[in-house]
């Protein structure tokens, strides 16, 4: 199926402007929380040091985990409630948020089993100080209750995320954001065990969280009604845990190789390497949620246009999602990865060593994670789920195998981010030959006009901006001027080499009416 551009032109703009509406709530929020995570993780790694920093990011994998888990899930979840409402059917949506709630019940229960029993065997192989040891065995019981009350919560995240109710989402992120704030301060001035402290209270926001999704949900929407008796649909209970099996599988394997990394590397380099590791994940996991934020005010158009029968615009929506996705990532990180060494040293004092270098090669591998992340929600939607499953999480083992192999001979600690990085872009075509192969997924428009496009732009701005490099000392003027000069280059690349008419036409008609305000005002 080819892509009409002037039957896209013409599409009504209610969804595109819910998805500006909704994506210009959600960085509001961001603006307020990466400000607030990040001075958190600086208040936290000089009150804990560097030893527990890296024992927390090592255990604290789990939690980090659980959220790319809940991810997974909450994309399962809502596929189905999304496709419900594109169906106009509010009976069928009670019912999938009853089967819902018990699924991830059932869920909870087996992955804290699952985690416990592991856990009980595998902290003694790991690298820990042995006076350290049941501050840890402490700290990864209270981290499994944190999953199970997460898992919990997933359904009801669904449901707002469906409903594309982003400014409610948007206040309870800031709200956890704060509360973290608030745990830190605590952390620094108690005189108990701060890595303890630190778990327990850790737990009690995942607690929070899920009790203001619960209550709001149940006074808001009319399908969060839970009477299983009278809504539960056993035909469609083994149809959302056949959907959901294969989902977990996958997610899952995708799981064990991520938290391997944090395993393998303190097997052979110790909880130094450990803390380096989580510096990385912070500065991942901040930027990241930039794309993250876009693809939550997206995933609904996707969903919902499949429900519809709308696969045009569903196609639609994942190439330019993918594509801006990844833009935002290159305006923040470009110049980040530039003067990582300078930032650093503002951010933390004295970064853990290695942490430049990882940090530098995570954010590149994520511009391949994230223009794979739209096309993943059009195989969700679809439906079709199974082989993709079955091959994704056959390839997820094979890099932590690698990895391995290569510090056994005696390979730097570097080497296994660029091991994930090849396997990011392996993972990216496996996702493109399912979308093509399930409902004929438009490859070549995909690779001419988003993922080409936006790697000749990035490789253009990375050139021009790494040009003061060549004539100023590291200093805080340096930076400035290399954010001028990549923002500058960014905007203008973007704006004639990564947009397409179509997508122009859509950003002016969204910045008019906010240019006709602005001057009706004065």
């Amino acid at each position: 199926m080819s892509l009409n551009l002037k039957t896209l032109v013409r599409q009504p703009a209610s969804a595109s402007q819910r998805v500006a509406k909704n994506t210009g709530i959600l960085y509001a929020k961001m603006g307020i929380t990466v400000f607030i995570s990040l001075y958190t993780t600086r208040l936290i790694l000089n009150s804990l040091g560097i030893d527990d920093f890296g024992i927390f990011g090592l255990l604290g994998g789990a939690i980090a985990m659980l959220g790319f888990l809940n991810s997974a899930m909450g994309a399962a979840t809502q596929r189905f409630i999304s496709y419900a409402e594109g169906e106009g059917n509010k009976e069928k949506q009670k019912s999938v948020f009853n089967v819902s709630v018990v699924l991830h019940f059932l869920i909870a229960i087996f992955m804290g089993l699952v985690l416990f029993i592991v856990g009980y065997f595998f902290l003694e192989y790991l690298e820990i100080a042995p006076q350290r040891l049941a501050a840890a065995r402490i700290i990864y019981n209270f981290m499994i209750l944190s999953t199970m009350l997460s898992i919990m919560t997933v359904p009801y995240e669904a449901v707002v995320n469906a409903h594309e109710n982003m400014l409610y989402y948007a206040i309870v992120g800031i709200v956890e954001s704060l509360l973290k704030l608030s745990v830190a301060f605590v952390v620094v001035h108690t005189i108990a065990d701060k890595l303890i402290v630190y778990g327990i209270l850790m737990t009690c926001i995942s607690f929070i969280v899920m009790t203001l999704m619960r209550i709001y949900c149940h006074k808001k929407y009319e399908e969060c009604e839970f009477r299983p008796r009278k809504w539960f649909d056993k035909q469609l209970m083994r149809e959302m845990t056949s959907f959901s099996g294969w989902s977990l599988l996958g997610s899952q394997s995708s799981l064990l190789a991520i938290y391997g990394q944090g395993i393998v590397i303190n097997k052979f380099f110790g909880t130094n390497l450990n803390a380096a590791m989580n510096v990385a994940n912070q500065i991942e996991g901040q930027l990241y949620s930039l794309a993250t934020t876009l693809m939550r005010a997206l995933n609904p158009v996707i969903l919902k246009s499949e429900g519809a029968g709308n696969r045009e615009l569903m196609f639609k929506a994942a190439i330019s999602g993918s594509k801006i996705a990844v833009f935002l990532i290159a305006f923040i990180s470009i110049p980040i990865i530039i003067e990582m060494p300078y930032l650093l040293t503002i951010w933390l004092k004295n970064p853990p060593e290695f942490a430049i270098i990882f940090c530098r090669l995570t954010l590149i591998s994520g511009f391949f994670d994230f223009f794979s992340t739209p096309i993943r929600t059009t195989i969700v939607a679809h439906g079709n789920i199974k082989k993709y499953e079955i091959v994704f999480s056959s390839v997820c083992s094979l890099p932590l195998i690698v990895v391995f192999f290569l510090f056994y001979i005696g390979f730097a600690p570097y080497f296994l981010y660029i091991v994930f990085l090849i396997y990011s872009a392996i993972s990216l075509g496996i996702t493109l030959y399912f979308a093509w192969r399930n409902f004929a997924f438009p490859i070549a428009h995909f690779l001419k006009k988003a993922f080409c496009r936006t790697w000749a732009i990035i490789l253009i701005v990375s050139s021009i901006s790494a040009i003061p490099l060549l004539f100023f000392e590291s200093n805080f003027l340096r930076l400035l001027l290399v954010l001028f000069v990549s923002s500058a280059t960014c905007l203008l690349g973007i704006w004639f080499l990564g947009f397409e008419d179509y997508e122009k036409a859509k950003i002016k008609e969204f910045i008019s009416p906010v240019v006709s305000r602005v001057f009706r005002r004065k």
